[in-house]
């Protein structure tokens, strides 16, 4: 399967807020990094987390208006709307892609500076 394709339906299931789906889409070690560098490790971790967070902010949903694959690394631009501000605004995310199932899952402030690392195009 397409790493862009995995990388889409991943973030469906977050949208949709689908515990199972996300699960099925997780390798075993995945890993989440958020964007002040806090990281969950190992899938049932992870899943527990995403519990949490969908009980806490359950407007929150991510848009993609970007999508960049470069071998098993696909890096996306876009923004999240979530009724609390600091949830909502521009972001970017990396994922790392095994096969059909998503290893890591990082998301990261949207800067000039990151763009260019992640290899993205400039904002405008």
């Amino acid at each position: 399967m397409d790493p862009v394709d995995v990388v889409r339906r991943f973030n469906t299931a977050i949208n949709d807020r689908d515990l199972d789906r996300l699960a099925s889409l997780m390798s075993d070690d995945h890993t989440f990094t958020d964007s002040g560098g806090g990281t969950v490790r190992g899938k049932p971790a992870c899943v527990e987390a995403w519990r949490g967070f969908f009980a806490a902010f359950p407007d929150y949903r991510n848009t993609f208006t970007g999508l960049s694959a470069r071998d098993d690394i696909v890096a996306v631009s876009g923004h999240s709307e979530c009724a609390r501000p600091e949830l909502a605004g521009p972001a970017l995310w990396t994922a790392r892609v095994s096969g059909t199932l998503v290893a890591e899952w990082r998301v990261y402030e949207d800067t000039p500076a990151m763009r260019h690392e992640l290899g993205l195009p400039a904002s405008g």
